[in-house]
């Protein structure tokens, strides 16, 4: 797969009359899309982002990554906690 950010992988795309978009063959090859592949949209910075679920699942694995040994929900329970005993306080 070639990397995107590769200036020689562009091409112009125009939007349908239903809102739907044909991603350019050149762009489905560098990134390995397949016909009836389901894919993900979303909105990053202004800009239309669309990735395979692999893709997003890595990314969320490694931002998670940093949580591990950590107790998220413990921490949100001692965050109340001390919401509560200081507007108790006030």
């Amino acid at each position: 797969m070639r990397d995107m950010s590769d200036p020689a992988v562009h091409a112009e795309v125009k939007l349908g009359a239903q809102g739907r978009l044909v991603v350019p063959a050149p762009i489905r090859k560098a990134l390995g899309f397949r016909p009836g592949e389901t894919l993900v949209a979303r909105i990053e910075g202004g800009h239309l982002v669309i990735e395979k679920p692999e893709a997003v699942e890595r990314r969320l694995h490694a931002y998670f990554r940093k949580f591990e040994g950590r107790s998220l929900a413990e921490e949100l329970i001692a965050e109340r906690r001390e919401e509560a005993r200081r507007e108790g306080a006030g």
